[in-house]
């Protein structure tokens, strides 16, 4: 699975995402978020791209409807990956549209993305 959630604490998640990424995929990390959100309350995201290859083509990706219920709960995101990605996965999330704020970082700089989340 391109989607991995290796920590989930109370306050931070920090998901990998590697290979070609489905709505499948993505559906079943905002159900777990969902379950999170009812338990814990809000959190940040640490999204760590591994060898990521895009998204899978042909796949409804205009579906806006959890970020438009719960998009409030997630309160940062930091990115880190191969910068040739960046500007695909900060519109992928919502950056500039959200009130949280979501920051990208290069590849092997994920402990000034921890720290930037704190």
């Amino acid at each position: 699975m391109p989607i991995t959630i290796e920590d989930q604490t109370a306050n931070v998640w920090r998901l990998r995402v590697s290979g070609v990424l489905r709505k499948s995929e993505v559906e079943a990390v905002q159900a777990s978020a969902l379950k999170s959100f009812e338990q814990a309350g809000a959190f940040k995201m640490l999204i760590l791209l591994d060898q990521f290859a895009g998204w899978a083509s042909g796949e409804d990706w205009g579906d806006v409807s959890f970020y438009f219920f719960h998009g409030d709960k997630i309160t940062k995101i930091a990115i880190v990956g191969d910068r040739k990605w960046e500007t695909q996965i900060l519109m992928f999330l919502g950056a500039g549209l959200r009130r949280a704020p979501v920051k990208f970082f290069p590849d092997g700089q994920a402990v000034q993305a921890r720290i930037w989340l704190e």
